[in-house]
This record gives structure tokens, sequence and C-alpha cells, in this order.
């Protein structure tokens, strides 16, 4: 967490300015502050390891805020989970905050290491793997602190944020990053979207999700107002409006928002992260008086590249990209590197983050070929995450499910564009000896064992999926040649 510092800058210089507003309260920068350092000193005597992890339950985005801050003041690193969620279970067994049984415990010796194999080989080994859950913040503290904070030096290497980048559907991968990951960015951002400390950002979003908990950081560390509801609730949207000057939220609740905007709202700048925006809503949200600047990145990358202007994504500042093109396809990887990738997954949980001996990164996402210079064409989500209808679905979790179907030898999933959902969950099974599985039994299937989001729509079957070197399906092969219509791929109907 990089802000708590500035937090307390700002409320020296302008204690009066509003900080956040949740759901129950707002608070000026100087009450906010207060209950930072009075959380932090509460915590102090709990977490007296450096380099701690501390998993953050609150429901009220205020209380997840303050909390993370504190903690941040600690050298401890938050992790942001989903509030009530079975998806998310914690990577280790912890203690409530609130439980008078609390002792400090380290994790157990047999829980596997932070950090994953594909991102040690870039780091040149692996993190160290002394991290620990500590607590679970489930209720901030009351009554005296009885003793002061003891203040941490912040380093650049301090690992400062984890959230879970499977949303609420799919098994928990919790993305743990640098301080440096986030701070080095906020400057390149705020010249990007003209956000800075006389703005109102409204962050409509839970704040374990990256883009948002990202967007509520970037505001305080600037010196703005942030407006966090803590869930996307379009009843609410024109009372937020009628203050936000700037606002976070992914392409397709970008419609909704400009629907209830009010006349004469202030907002002025529209930051979109995630599919790429539907045609002509660029174009709509001028009309209204709201500039968009979106942009293309994961939670593993990062910011990746950037489009101010409608012109098409650059690469954002600091940033390189190639696009890794198998001989004979149209379409290949996006590999990015650059100063603000996370550090992998917590506990070496499998994902879809594939790094290189150079630094270049990849979570697998489809791109026509690039040049330096020019414009990155995505065409589809390859190994990455499948961004559908505002949910998030991880293609193993789905693959699983279907692994060990009669008829099945192996199976791929990846997101297909679609111009209302962004994208929809397609299977690509590879055929058994026996030939393919009727559909309906697969989708009989699905229904008993998936989420309604993560059910394919689509299904096609192929002889022989691609592989890699190490015999594993390329998904972001099988991404490539879907978008390219290879005749190899037959739809199942």
């Amino acid at each position: 967490m990089p802000v708590a510092a500035q937090v307390m800058r700002h409320a020296a210089t302008h204690p009066g300015r509003p900080a956040v507003r949740g759901p129950r309260e707002e608070l000026s920068y100087a009450t906010f502050a207060r209950r930072i350092q009075h959380t932090a000193a509460h915590l102090a005597a709990r977490l007296p390891v450096r380099g701690a992890l501390a998993a953050i339950t609150l429901t009220d985005p205020v209380d997840q805020l303050t909390a993370a801050l504190a903690l941040d003041l600690l050298g401890t690193t938050p992790l942001l989970h989903a509030p009530a969620s079975t998806h998310h279970p914690m990577p280790s067994r912890t203690t409530p905050l609130n439980s008078p049984t609390h002792t400090h415990r380290p994790v157990p010796d047999d829980t596997p290491p932070l950090g994953g194999p594909s991102r040690a080989t870039a780091l040149g080994g692996p993190p160290d793997d002394s991290a620990l859950v500590e607590l679970i913040i489930d209720a901030l503290p009351s009554g005296p602190a009885g003793r002061g904070v003891p203040m941490h030096r912040p380093e650049p290497r301090d690992l400062a944020w984890a959230c879970f980048s499977s949303g609420s559907t799919g098994r928990p991968r919790a993305v743990v990053r640098t301080r440096a990951s986030w701070t080095g960015s906020f400057a390149p951002l705020s010249e990007l979207t003209g956000i800075g400390a006389g703005d109102v950002v409204l962050v409509p979003g839970p704040l374990h999700s990256s883009l948002y908990g990202f967007a509520a950081v970037h505001a305080l560390a600037v010196g703005a107002t942030v407006l966090a509801p803590g869930r996307w609730s379009p009843g609410s949207l024109p009372g937020l409006l009628r203050r936000a000057t700037a606002v976070h939220l992914v392409p397709h609740n970008l419609p909704a928002l400009l629907e209830a905007l009010p006349e004469g709202a202030p907002l002025r700048t529209a930051v979109v992260g995630g599919a790429a925006l539907a045609p002509g809503l660029r174009e709509r949200a001028v009309a209204a008086g709201v500039h968009v600047v979106s942009y293309y990145g994961a939670t593993e990358l990062s910011f990746v590249a950037v489009d101010t202007d409608g012109r098409g994504l650059l690469p954002f500042p600091g940033v390189e990209i190639e696009v890794r093109t198998p001989p004979g396809l149209r379409l290949g990887e996006v590999w990015a590197r650059s100063p603000w990738p996370a550090e992998g997954y917590l506990a070496g949980a499998a994902g879809p983050l594939l790094v290189d001996g150079d630094g270049w990164m990849s979570v697998g996402d489809v791109a026509a070929p690039y040049l330096p210079g020019e414009v990155l064409r995505l065409r589809g989500r390859g190994g990455g995450a499948i961004q559908t209808g505002g949910a998030t679905v991880v293609p193993e979790d789905v693959e699983d499910v279907f692994r060990s179907v009669a008829g099945v030898g192996d199976i791929v999933v990846v997101g297909s564009p679609h111009p209302d959902l962004g994208a929809v969950v397609t299977a690509i099974v590879e055929v058994g000896a026996g030939g393919p599985p009727a559909r309906a039994a697969l989708e009989a299937i699905a229904r008993g064992g998936l989420d309604v989001a993560q059910r394919p729509r689509r299904w096609y079957a192929m002889k022989d999926l691609p592989r890699t070197s190490s015999g594993k399906p390329a998904r972001g092969l099988v991404a490539a040649r879907l978008a390219n219509g290879d005749p190899d791929l037959r739809r199942l109907t």
C-alpha cells in the first residue's frame, strides 16, 4: 500500500478536505488520518514482524481503506478479501482480530512460499518465503490504543498490496505486488487523466478488485476525494454523479453511467479498463462532456497500453510491448516489459502469468502483429481471465470440470469477443478416441458443476490441440486459431 504517508501530508495541509465517502459516512483528511493512526497503533502489538500478511474481510469500503493504510504504516501487506466469499478461502490458518485467542503464529512449514515458479525465474530466485498470514481484520479496533505507531520506513521493494485476480468466480489466486509497482505509475496516470487534488473520484466497485483498489489509492495519494459505494449500483448513480468529477469503471458499465448522468453534472473524465469499448461509446461520452481514457492491462501486468483520444492503444509510459506471432498465423500473444508488474501469486498458486528470462511477461492475451510506434490491436483474451457480463471466469476452473468426461481428450477454455458482454466463455474440446461428446451432454455437466457465468456458450472440437514444449495445451495459440477462423476447429451443435 503506497499512500499512508501522502494521506498524513494531506491531513496536515488540507485537514478539512473530504478524503473518502462510503455508504455510511464521509471523513475529512484529518479525521481519516486519525482513524488510520489509531488502527495502526492497535495493530502494532499484533503484527510485530515486518512483511507480515494481514487479510482484510471488512465489508465497508471506508473501513477497508482505513485498515489497509494502517497496515501500510506498519510495513505489513494487506490482502483485500472478497467479503463473505466462499471462493476465496484464506491461504493459511488465521485468527480474527477480535478473537481473544489470537497469538503471533507463522505459517506452517509446509505452506507453499510466496510467489510462483514463473515469476521466480524473472526475479532470479523465489521471493522471500517468510511472509505470514498473521491476522484476519474483520472489525476495526476501538478503545485506547495504548502506544504510538512505530513508523515503518517504506522501501520500493516492500510487498504493499495483495488482491484476488479471479473475481467472484473461480479458485483463489491472490496477486501480490511491491510498493513501487503502484507508486511509480501514479504520476503518468495523473498526467494522462488529469486527476488531481481538486477531483472527486467515483470508485463504483469492490476494492478487492485491483482496478478499483488502485483507483482509490491513487486518488488518495494525489489528495482527491474518493466516493466508494462498495459495489456497482445503477440506482445510486445519479446522486453520486452530482459530485463526481472522475470515475474508474469497466466498459460494460459505461452506458449505464451515461444514461444516469444528470444534466449539468461535473463529471469530466472516465478511466475505463478491461475489454475494448463498444463502437460509438466513446463518442457518446464525448457528447455528454466526458473525456474517456481507456486502457489495457491485467492484475498481474498492471497498465500495458492506453488510449486517450480514440485513435487506439499505445504503450503506457515506461512499458515495452511485443506480440509474438507463431509462423503461419495472423495473431499472437501479447508480452509486456515494464516497471509496474506484480510479483506473482500468493502461496505459489497457479495462474496464467508467464515470464521469460528477459523480464517479459504475458497472461496470454491475443493481438494482431505489432511494431513499436504502432497501435496495439487486441483481438481477445488468451490465457487470461475472461471478463463476461461483469463476472470474471478463470479458464482452468472450467476446464477441470470437463477433463474426465468421456470423449474429451483435453479441453481449452478462452474468451470470445461479444459486443454486449465483453466476452463469452468458449470451450475447445480435443476429441478423444470415441469421437466428440454431444453438446447436450456437455451442457448438462456444466449446469451441474459450474456457476452460470462459467458455463461455456460456444463449443468447438478439434483433433489435436496445439501444445507447448512441456506438453501443456497452448491456450494462446488456441485463441489465435479460433480468432483466425481455423477450419480445424469444428463447431459443436
